[in-house]
């Protein structure tokens, strides 16, 4: 199909702002950082001969990706569990502390207003101390704010913790997003990029056994099983914010563990691509451009669907009179699949492009199988549905990040992308609020599974329309 909407569209090749000249000379440093915070890796690019580089090329790219992914990833994964152990916590907190489900659902969403709130100040704060510098405070500070919630008597002081949990973690993704931009050019930083997100489903894979078995701890030195869990799984982050201090340097140039020749040829290629660089456009045509809020509303759609099923599934597997040490394992089911359904998928992406077509089949998908699920009283046939469903929500956000790079470029880039992601993000708080809402108001998690399933459904007609705009490409 042909394009019939032409504002702001870019030429082929990858925009991307003079990140090095910006991160010297400090010029300019709201608007360059944020272009260089959330245009990079969203490009798509080919992938395996086609990406032009050379055997030294990708030998001493592979050799920063070992030195650098694993950790960031890492703290990525502790990034998802401290965000959403809350849901296994639930499982003693709500009743010692007297929470309705909706006064959980409200506290367990309410951390993506303080993340969306300082999303922007966190990043441009990045930019003026250095994204080593920065990622290590976020890191610290969230590790606490983490541990801090085994404190809360009630819901005010909940909601409150959980409020300052997003303030903290605010700016760590695009940080990692700037701080790629570094050390990978475009034709290599897709590959990085997938091995970095992959922790999501991994954190939610292996947290869930971890956090129950934590809260078998219960009574230990006077303290309940759950605020032993927030403690214990708050405290890696700090440790990985001071790792991090001392491991990473923000440029290639400052890398003693790269020989000089190695240095150089990656220096070489960063600039090769800095000097690619073409006109950009101002936010306004981002703002004008009805694919903006199409997008921004896809990924509101998905993320309500993902952190509404996440959160709530200990509880839902809990109502079918699942033991508590063995709800973390049976949760982790759909996490194992979602994992290796998320590789498979954003792989065949790759090699077959058609972003809009695979994005709205994931959103089908994950729609049908929550309604599937609400027929299916069994355990098992249910939570095959889930899994089913997380497949297509963790794959949709895998192959929507593909598609904003397509159309922006510049400055509309930055505050499109910026918008699309903070209106996403807000996803993340409707998501478990509502399911809390319904829960309490018709007595049964049927009602949310349902608002949740259709919302995905809408998401995917939206995704359909976008081929009036752009390829389907």
């Amino acid at each position: 199909m042909r394009r019939v909407w032409s504002a702001a569209e870019p030429r082929r090749h990858r925009v991307l702002p003079a990140v090095d000249q910006a991160a010297e000379s400090n010029k300019n440093n709201s608007e360059s950082f944020i272009m260089a915070t959330v245009t990079p890796s969203l490009r798509a690019q080919p992938q395996g001969s086609a990406d032009g580089l050379s055997a030294p090329q990708r030998r001493v790219l592979h050799k920063a990706a070992w030195r650098l992914i694993p950790l960031l990833a890492l703290a990525y994964f502790f990034n998802y569990l401290d965000r959403t152990s809350v849901g296994y916590a639930a499982l003693q907190m709500t009743d010692q502390l007297g929470l309705t489900a909706a006064q959980f659902g409200l506290g367990a969403g309410i951390m993506f207003i303080g993340y969306c709130l300082c999303e922007v100040p966190s990043n441009l704060a990045m930019f003026r101390f250095g994204a080593r510098l920065w990622m290590a405070r976020i890191m610290i500070t969230w590790g606490m704010a983490a541990a801090a919630t085994a404190l809360v008597v009630g819901p005010y002081s909940f909601y409150l913790v959980r409020f300052v949990l997003g303030v903290a973690e605010a700016g760590f993704f695009p940080g990692v997003i700037f701080f790629l931009t570094l050390w990978f050019p475009a034709q290599y930083r897709t590959r990085v990029l997938a091995w970095f997100t992959v922790a999501t489903p991994v954190s939610f894979l292996v947290g869930g056994p971890l956090s129950v078995w934590l809260l078998q701890l219960h009574g230990w030195l006077g303290l309940a099983g759950w605020q032993w869990m927030f403690v214990i799984e708050g405290i890696p982050a700090c440790i990985l914010g001071l790792i991090t201090l001392k491991v990473l340097v923000n440029r290639p140039t400052q890398a003693n563990w790269l020989s000089a020749e190695e240095r150089e040829v990656l220096e070489g290629l960063l600039a090769e691509e800095q000097s690619r660089d073409t006109k950009s456009h101002g936010f306004s045509a981002a703002l004008k451009d009805p694919r903006v809020w199409i997008l921004s509303s896809i990924t509101f759609s998905f993320t309500l669907g993902s952190y509404g099923i996440g959160i709530w599934l200990p509880q839902m597997i809990k109502a079918h009179g699942i033991d508590i040490s063995l709800i973390g394992w049976i949760a982790a089911i759909p996490y194992f699949f979602s994992t290796i359904g998320l590789l498979l998928w954003a792989r065949h992406v790759d090699r077959t492009g058609k972003g809009i077509l695979h994005l709205t089949l994931a959103l089908v998908l994950a729609g049908t199988a929550l309604l599937l699920a609400l027929q299916l009283d069994a355990l098992i046939p249910a939570l095959a549905g889930m899994t089913m469903a997380l497949v297509g929500t963790i794959s949709a956000k895998t192959i929507f990040y593909t598609l904003p790079g397509k159309f922006l470029s510049g400055q509309a880039a930055a505050g499109g992308i910026a918008l699309i992601n903070s209106i996403g993000a807000f996803g993340g708080f409707v998501g478990p609020y509502l399911m809390g809402f319904l829960k309490e108001f018709t007595g049964s998690f049927t009602a949310g599974l349902m608002a949740m399933g259709c919302v995905l459904f809408v998401a995917a007609l939206m995704t359909l329309s976008l081929r009036f705009f752009m390829d389907d490409a």
